[in-house]
């Protein structure tokens, strides 16, 4: 069975990715930095039919999250596909809270950069070098749309969601040849907040159908 390993896993989209690649056979890794949230996420999993374990870490403690995947991969398996998606929650978040274009100093951007591209080129090297020896493997990367589109009221994250962005398609076009899938989705939705289109669920199904087609490098997601 492959596995999938999910940072930033959470009761919205993290929990439904999960369900969409266990649906598949996907044995997963759920990574957080709550553990407590991990076990609710867990047992609802395997009430489902999923194969999954939880794994505590922090994306801007590198060590922490370095040591998570590892742990990931000797105890269910090696990792297939990497999902990282990150959502500040908790007494974090106010330092990763989003600073308007025109008043964004250094100071507002570098706890972002750390979060969003330091968290994520940790993670995809903790796994690379397996997909890479395998032939074979999935990066997906999941941002706002302020990574590819201007939002002026997102300044701070756009700025280094777009570092995240340009990362992701980086390594479309270096692995494309070497049998491992990189995509980026930036979503322009907030999530659970009308129809169906905007449910979780609906759109953890774009990231099995990136996962099956391997064609597209980014796929922007609106509900409009």
């Amino acid at each position: 069975m492959p596995t999938i390993a999910i940072v930033g896993a959470g009761p919205g989209l993290g929990l439904a990715i999960a369900r969409r690649f266990g649906r598949e056979g996907f044995r997963v890794a759920l990574i957080s930095r709550t553990r407590s949230k991990l076990d609710e996420l867990v047992a609802t999993l395997a009430a489902e039919g999923v194969e999954a374990a939880g794994f505590a870490a922090d994306v801007m403690d590198l060590p922490s999250l370095q040591a998570a995947l590892a742990a990931g991969e000797q105890q269910i398996g090696p990792i297939e596909v990497l999902e990282y998606s990150p959502a500040p929650t908790g007494a974090g978040a106010s330092a990763l809270a989003p600073v308007e274009v025109t008043q964004v100093g250094v100071e507002d951007v570098g706890q972002q950069i750390e979060y969003y591209v330091y968290g994520a080129i940790t993670a995809t090297r903790a796994v690379l070098d397996g997909m890479l020896e395998r032939g074979h493997g999935t990066l997906l990367y999941t941002t706002g749309a302020s990574s590819a589109l201007p939002f002026p009221a997102m300044g701070n994250i756009g700025i280094a969601s777009a570092g995240l962005r340009n990362y992701a398609l980086a390594l479309n076009a270096a692995l494309a040849d070497r049998g491992v899938y990189a995509a980026h989705v930036p979503l322009a939705v907030f999530i659970g907040s009308g129809g169906p289109e905007t449910q979780a669920g609906t759109i953890a199904d774009l990231y099995w159908d990136l996962y099956v087609s391997r064609d597209q490098a980014e796929r922007l997601y609106s509900a409009l």
